[in-house]
C-alpha cells in the first residue's frame, strides 16, 4: 500500500499540485550553500516550523557528464535533507530524487543548479491527503486488529469496539479482556508502534468529571502494567465532542457507540 502511496505523491509532485515549493540555489559544481543561500533558508525554516516537508528534488545545469550531474543533484538534496533534519517536520513517506540536468532547463544556467523542498502549509495540513491527492482506503471494520494495524497508516483511527467500562465509571468490563489482549498482542508483535488512545464518552451535555480521558488512561495502565513502554502510548479524552450519533441518542445501541475508546496511530 505504501508504495501506491508513494507513487500518487510522486506524480502530484511531478504535476506541481498544489503544495508550496522554495528552492535554494547552488555554486557550479558545488553541493553545500553560500552564506547568502544559507541565510535563505534559515529564513525559510523559521516561517515554516509547523509546516511539513513531503519532498525535495535536486538538479544541475548540464555542465558536465550525465553520471556526474546526477551524482552532484543528489549531494545537494542530501546537504538540504540533513540540514532540515529535526528542524521542520517531514512527511513519513517523504521523498527525495535527483534530476540532474534530465528536467526543463532555464537559458540561465544558475537557476538549474537547485534544490527544491517541496511542503504543506501548517493551515492545510488537516488537507494534507486531499492536497497530495492520497485517498485513505476503508478498512474492513470486521477485520482482527492485527490486520487493521498492518492496513493502517499514520493518522489512521480504529475503533476498541469490543472495550466496554461499568456506567459512570473508569472501570473495565471484565467482558473487555478479550480486547484488551489483542491490543497487548499487537504492541508487543509491532515494537516501534506509537498510538493514542482516544476516550469518548456519551448520554450527557458535558464531561466535568473527564471520563473519557479516565477511560483512555485505564486502557493505558493495563498496556503499560502487561511492559509496554509508557512513552508509546499518548492519552487524551474527547468527551463528546465527537458522537457518532447526536445526543441525546435515540437508544442503547447509538448509546453504546458514542461510549468509546478508539486508537490513533501516531507512527509506526
Amino acid at each position: 500500500m505504501k508504495a501506491v502511496l508513494l507513487l500518487i505523491l510522486l506524480f502530484f509532485l511531478d504535476s506541481s499540485f498544489a503544495q508550496e515549493q522554495f528552492s535554494v540555489y547552488f555554486e557550479s559544481n558545488k553541493s553545500h550553500l553560500t552564506n547568502k543561500e544559507l541565510l535563505r533558508l534559515d529564513d525559510w525554516i523559521q516561517k515554516n516550523k509547523k509546516s511539513k516537508i513531503v519532498a525535495i528534488n535536486g538538479y544541475t545545469d548540464e555542465v558536465g557528464s550525465v553520471e556526474y550531474n546526477d551524482s552532484l543533484a543528489q549531494k545537494r538534496v542530501d546537504f538540504i535533507s540533513e540540514y532540515v533534519l529535526e528542524k521542520v517536520a517531514i512527511r513519513d513517506d517523504f521523498k527525495t530524487r535527483s534530476y540532474g540536468e534530465k528536467f526543463n532547463q532555464s537559458e540561465n544556467k544558475a537557476e538549474n543548479r537547485k534544490a527544491t523542498i517541496y511542503y504543506i502549509l501548517e493551515k492545510d495540513l488537516d488537507r494534507e491527503n486531499e492536497i497530495l491527492g492520497i485517498k485513505e482506503i476503508p478498512i474492513d471494520e470486521n477485520l482482527p486488529l492485527h490486520e487493521k494495524i498492518k492496513l493502517a497508516r499514520k493518522g489512521t483511527k480504529i475503533r476498541l469496539k469490543d472495550i466496554t467500562f461499568f456506567q459512570n465509571t473508569f472501570a473495565i468490563t471484565p467482558e473487555s479482556n478479550g480486547a484488551l489482549y489483542d491490543l497487548l498482542f499487537v504492541m508487543q508483535n509491532n515494537p516501534t508502534l506509537m498510538i493514542e488512545i482516544q476516550g469518548h464518552i456519551c448520554c450527557v451535555s458535558s464531561d466535568r468529571r473527564k471520563l473519557s480521558l479516565e477511560r483512555a488512561k485505564q486502557v493505558r495502565r493495563f498496556l503499560v502494567a502487561k511492559g509496554i513502554a509508557l512513552n508509546r502510548i499518548a492519552v487524551t479524552g474527547f468527551g463528546i465532542n465527537y458522537p457518532l450519533y447526536p445526543i441525546p441518542e435515540a437508544n442503547e445501541e447509538q448509546a453504546a457507540a458514542n461510549r468509546r475508546v478508539e486508537i490513533e496511530i501516531l507512527s509506526k
